[in-house]
C-alpha cells in the first residue's frame, strides 16, 4: 500500500484513538447510522460497500437490517479499527467482510456494487476525483451512492470548540479549506463537481442536521483522544500543568452544550446522493 500521508495518520496514533473511543463515537454519531439505515429497504440491496467504514458501526447495521443474502464490505485504511470491527462482527455473528485498503486505489472488482455509504468516510481522500472515480467503476450502472459528510465550520461550532478555547497553549495548524479533513466537502458546488467529474449522475447535496448526544461523563475523554487537541494532548509533548490547564480551559468551553447528564449539539451535514451511470 502506497504510505500516504493518511495511511500514516489512521495507522498510528489517531486510529489507536479511534479505537478507544468507539463506544462514544457509535453513540454520538448514531442518529447518522440511523439515517443511513433507514434509507435501505431489508433486502433491497445485495452488495453494499461502507466506505471509511471505521470501527465498523454502519456496515454491522446494515447487514443486520438486510440480512444473511446481502453481502455487506466495510474498507477503511487503519488496521486497527478495521481488527476492531471484524472482532464485532464476530461476536455479533454477522458476516461483514472488512477489508484493509485504502478506496481511492483499491482494484474492487467491477461493476458489483448496488449501493455505496460513509458515514464521514469520505472527507480524506487525497485524489478525491480518482477515488469517486474508482468506486464509481466498482458500482453496477444505477448504483446509488450516499455519503454523508460536515458542511462547514461555521456550521459546527462544537466541532471546532476544542481548539478554539486552546488557541493560547495550542499552536495548531489551520485548516485549509479543500485539504483532505473534516469539512473537505463543505463546499456544495465542489462536491457536485467531484462526482460529476468521477461518474456519477443525479447529484444532490441535501442538508441533513442531526441532533447528536454522548454522556457528559465521556467528555473528558473525547477531547483527550480527538481531532486536533486530542492530538497534542496524547503525543506527551506537554507539560503536565499545561495539559492540564489545556484541559480544563476546553472542558469549560463546552458548558453551552451539556444538557443535563448529556453533552448535545447538531451536526450540520450534508446528505449526498448520486447514481452511478
Amino acid at each position: 500500500m502506497t504510505d500516504t500521508t493518511q495511511h500514516a495518520l489512521w495507522n498510528g496514533p489517531a486510529g489507536e484513538a479511534w479505537v478507544e473511543a468507539q463506544r462514544i463515537l457509535d453513540q454520538m454519531f448514531a442518529p447518522l447510522a440511523s439515517h443511513l439505515l433507514d434509507s435501505l429497504a431489508p433486502g433491497a440491496d445485495a452488495q453494499v460497500l461502507d466506505v471509511g467504514c471505521g470501527t465498523g458501526a454502519v456496515a454491522l447495521g446494515i447487514a443486520a437490517r438486510l440480512g444473511p443474502e446481502a453481502r455487506v464490505t466495510g474498507v477503511d485504511i487503519s488496521a486497527p479499527m478495521i481488527a476492531l470491527a471484524r472482532e464485532r462482527a464476530q461476536r455479533a455473528g454477522l458476516a461483514v467482510d472488512f477489508l484493509v485498503a485504502d478506496a481511492q486505489r483499491h482494484a474492487f472488482a467491477p461493476g458489483r456494487l448496488d449501493r455505496l455509504v460513509s458515514r464521514f468516510g469520505v472527507m480524506f481522500f487525497d485524489d478525491p476525483v480518482q477515488a469517486f472515480g474508482q468506486l464509481r467503476r466498482a458500482a453496477r450502472r444505477g448504483a446509488v451512492l450516499q455519503p454523508l459528510a460536515w458542511r462547514g465550520a461555521e456550521e459546527n461550532a462544537f466541532m471546532t470548540t476544542a481548539e478554539r478555547a486552546a488557541l493560547p497553549w495550542l499552536a495548531l495548524p489551520p485548516r485549509q479549506p479543500g485539504a483532505p479533513g473534516q469539512f473537505a466537502f463543505a463546499d456544495q458546488a465542489r462536491v457536485e463537481q467531484i462526482l460529476g467529474d468521477a461518474g456519477w449522475e443525479d447529484v444532490e447535496l441535501l442538508p441533513l442536521d442531526a441532533v447528536c448526544r454522548i454522556d457528559r461523563a465521556d467528555l473528558a475523554t473525547y477531547v483527550s483522544l480527538l481531532g486536533p487537541v486530542g492530538s497534542a494532548l496524547r503525543n506527551g509533548a506537554l507539560a503536565a500543568h499545561i495539559r492540564t490547564q489545556v484541559l480544563d480551559a476546553v472542558l469549560r468551553a463546552f458548558e453551552p452544550f451539556l444538557d443535563g447528564d448529556c453533552v448535545t449539539f447538531t451536526a450540520a451535514c450534508w446528505d449526498v446522493r448520486a447514481r452511478a451511470r
